[in-house]
């Protein structure tokens, strides 16, 4: 190979300190360097595929693609050569001279109309390139892009460092050879990696599933001669070290739950095992395979509206897509997976994918199939292993006819189920699985009652709660109904911005006193998501801050017949209350739902809360200027305090913004409330 044009540049500004963070803190693991080359090169070769849909000659007359995998004792390397699309010379300096900086920007800005949602992410050199570096202190890149002539290949050399060196070379073959030049620090070496077993053994633990076929010279055992010890001696024939078929499309049964973990982390890049997985293969009028994985733990970003979300979309096992947000909702967005469609056309748009009656059938069914999952968890977290109630069996590889859109998904039933010792076991070992997932992500879960309305029943039963009767977030709407007082006609919950708040809520003072059990509420997205859940079962759900409280059955004649009494009586101080208060509370009432305190606020029934109107302030929504209704308690000593006092005015403003800092809010003037307060103790 002829050189020229031999360049020294530097690399992108902090490239050095971001090198240090990849090779010593990104990755816990050093053998992950392998998985990570092995998958770019794999991405270079879809890229190949994709740009050679109309423009076959890309190939160049060479159209089966591979992996090469290759060592060498001697000059201490490592070698992963593929067939893939392959770098130009500025392509070089720009994706490998930058952390992080992929070449999907640039090939995409050369592609129109639809391609563009196809070719998301297809094909990129990120930071696993430069996971390269944990092993080697020298990594060697020869390259030429397809449709290239051989006298404009590129060699990049780096030593990871400060810079890089470019040169032009001449190379016949298209695609890539990266080639690491291994440490020999004797504290960091990495010459286990210079063994034909080791390699092979990583390959299948991470790249198993890649659809190329990933190649290694075969070796064979040859005796030393003249008393010199025998060694495996390489035959020039190559030979498939991997399964070279995607892991979704294999049978079920002929995979392990380490292979499916494995996979699920390099989909992924999460260093922990998904809690649940579900595989199956659905055919008919929609036919689709999916592999969906529930995480043990929520991403930084889970909240962050800007970042792209969904499951990996391949099309007859092409890369298509990395993040097919069309194919689940938006409250299932910390599903990680793979969907394989043998239906939606290659050149599909994203317009088209939100249109199109397949997509909707498989956003359906996957939809169906993930809160299948979590019903599983869920049982297994309340009735242990000896309960078969609620199973979702999980596929074996075999196909069902594909559903309806409007039907519900047909389980694949896996013939090679467990024994019941061995369901006893994993039972116990997942009984604490959904109250992880729940810590986790049970706050994006409860966007489901109001943006999936066919699937509410179903969501509303996989939430769970603090309650009166405990602080675990761990009662579902069915284990209140289970319990609910004889007579009692409603299911009570209480929103607050804390579970202390809820739980020393004025409002919950006769549930307590009579023993009625109420949900507390303590997310932020609560108070949003129950106003799409009205009831549960047939049982209204009642907020206990909203509207007069009646306890209907639970409160005994001579309950309301004083309650009466009392109002009644206390009708001339109750104008003057509202007098007093007309610019801050819309209605003042005597109430039987106090014990302890003087007074609490509420709302009337159907009205925004005064929690959800500090919620929407705080974030820079419009939100209406409420005026709530005051309830006072007729017996409290202080209530009784207002009758006749010379500072009924001030006593009034204090009683009225107590109540209110009692459920979390702030008076309007603060300054003045403490002068009020003051003023009275001296």
């Amino acid at each position: 190979m002829a050189d020229s044009s031999n360049t020294k540049l530097p690399f992108q500004a902090e490239v050095a300190q971001l090198l240090h963070l990849v090779t010593h803190a990104l990755y816990s693991n050093k053998e992950i360097f392998l998985r990570e080359l092995i998958s770019n090169a794999s991405d270079a070769c879809d890229k190949l595929r994709f740009e050679a849909l109309d423009h076959p000659e890309l190939y160049e007359g060479q159209s089966d693609l591979d992996v090469r995998l290759s060592f060498d004792k001697a000059a201490r390397t490592i070698t992963i050569t593929d067939k893939g699309i392959g770098l130009s010379r500025q392509e070089a300096i720009d994706n490998l001279g930058t952390i992080a900086k992929s070449g999907t920007k640039d090939f995409m800005s050369k592609l129109s109309g639809d391609q563009k949602a196809d070719a998301q992410l297809i094909g990129q050199f990120g930071v696993g390139f430069y996971s390269g570096f944990i092993v080697a202190d020298r990594i060697t890149v020869e390259s030429r892009r397809a449709g290239l002539p051989a006298d404009q290949g590129v060699r990049w050399v780096s030593g990871g460092a400060g810079d890089f060196e470019v040169a032009d070379i001449t190379r016949a073959e298209r695609g890539t050879s990266i080639t690491l030049h291994l440490r020999s620090d004797e504290k960091d070496s990495a010459d286990e990696y210079l063994n034909a077993w080791k390699l092979k053994q990583i390959v299948g633990k991470y790249s198993d599933h890649i659809s190329l076929p990933i190649l290694m010279e075969k070796e064979e055992w040859k005796e030393g001669e003249n008393d010199q010890p025998g060694d495996m001696v390489k035959t020039g024939e190559w030979e498939t070290v991997n399964k070279a078929n995607a892991l979704w499309s294999r049978p079920k049964k002929d995979i392990t739950a380490e292979q499916y973990e494995e996979f699920y982390k390099s989909i992924s890049h999460d260093y922990e095992a998904p809690l649940a997985w579900s595989h199956n293969r659905v055919e008919g009028s929609t036919e689709y395979t999916q592999l969906l994985y529930i995480p043990a733990k929520a991403p930084f970003d889970l909240w962050n509206r800007d970042k792209s979300a969904g499951v990996k979309l391949y099309v007859k096992r092409v890369f298509i897509m990395d993040d097919a947000e069309a194919l689940l909702p938006s409250y299932l967005r910390f599903v990680k997976g793979v969907i394989d469609s043998a239906d939606l056309p290659l050149n599909v748009s994203r317009e088209l994918l939100q249109e199109s009656r397949d997509v909707k059938a498989i956003r359906e069914g996957s939809t169906k199939r993930v809160l299948g999952m979590l019903e599983d968890l869920a049982k297994k977290q309340k009735t242990g292993p000896e309960s078969t109630e609620g199973r979702i069996d999980v596929g074996s590889g075999e196909s069902v006819p594909a559903p309806e859109p409007t039907e519900a998904v047909t389980d694949v039933v896996d013939k090679n189920a467990p024994t019941a010792a061995e369901a006893a076991a994993s039972a116990a070992d997942e009984s604490g699985k959904y109250a992880k997932f729940y810590a986790e992500f049970g706050a994006v879960l409860k966007e489901g009652l109001g943006e999936d309305f066919g699937n509410r029943d179903r969501i509303a039963k996989l939430l769970r709660y603090a309650s009166t009767t405990t602080d675990t977030v761990s009662v579902s709407f069915a284990d209140y109904k289970a319990r609910m007082k004889e007579g009692q006609d409603a299911i009570y919950y209480i929103t607050a911005d804390t579970l202390a708040a809820a739980k020393n809520s004025p409002q919950l003072e006769v549930f307590k006193k009579k023993g009625i059990e109420v949900l507390l509420m303590t997310d932020r997205v609560d108070e949003w998501a129950l106003n799409y859940l009205n009831e549960f079962d047939g049982t209204p759900l009642q907020s206990v801050a909203k509207g007069a409280v009646d306890l209907g059955k639970l409160q005994d004649e001579a309950e309301k017949k004083a309650a009466e009494e009392a109002a009644e009586s206390f009708k001339p101080l109750l104008e003057k209350l509202k007098e007093a208060l007309k610019d801050k509370a819309e209605d003042v009432r005597v109430t039987t739902r106090l014990v302890d305190s003087p007074a609490c606020l509420v709302v009337q029934d159907g009205g925004m809360s005064t929690q959800l109107a500090r919620m929407l302030k705080q974030a820079g929504q419009p939100a209406p200027e409420l005026k709530p209704v005051l309830e006072v308690n007729a017996e409290h000593p202080l209530v009784k305090k207002l009758e006749g006092s010379a500072h009924f005015d001030d006593l009034a403003n204090i009683l009225f913004d107590q109540a209110l800092l009692a459920e979390g809010g702030l008076p309007a003037d603060p300054a003045a409330y403490v002068r009020r307060v003051n003023a009275l103790l001296v």
